[in-house]
């Protein structure tokens, strides 16, 4: 694949750490699949995705809103690196982070790739229309909301 200038795409020709920051930040799809709430079994150390999204992901764009201040917001929230982008199971197989640190490029919906932002929404990547907010789930009950999509990959 080539640029429209006819140059390798710079996630093609480039390792996760010498990206420069727009370049990383270009990588997310906006899907929202990791800005739902994880469980983890304190036995096994299994992680399991649940469909109750971060307090503030935007549910309808799929976006943080208020993604400079995540960080401080909620304590909980990770920053993707290279190296969790590499060894963190807990990142959906369909992320952009995770798929190149894997060598599988990315995906034909991956608004890099498409053109668009809202290919990850029309592909039904996103977590859009799937997902309940934090503040409407009982923290005791977010065992019943466990799901295994999203982490499957999406056959899109």
């Amino acid at each position: 694949m080539t640029d429209t200038d006819g140059t390798v795409p710079f996630w093609e020709r480039k390792q996760l750490e010498a990206m420069t920051a727009d370049e990383w930040e270009s990588l997310c799809d906006g899907c929202g699949r990791c800005c739902t709430h994880k469980l983890e079994d304190a036995d096994t150390g299994d992680v399991y995705a649940t469909q109750i999204a971060c307090r503030l992901l935007d549910c309808e764009s799929c976006l943080c809103s208020d993604y400079p201040n995540r960080l401080n917001e909620v304590p909980d929230c990770l920053q993707v690196t290279p190296s969790i982008a590499r060894n963190s199971d807990w990142l959906p197989k369909s992320c952009a982070y995770r798929r190149i640190a894997e060598g599988r490029g990315l995906a034909w919906w991956h608004p890099l790739v498409s053109g668009s932002r809202a290919t990850v929404h029309t592909a039904g990547v996103s977590v859009r229309g799937r997902v309940l907010p934090e503040p409407i789930v009982d923290p005791e009950d977010y065992e019943d909301h466990i799901v295994d999509w999203i982490q499957e990959e999406p056959l899109t």
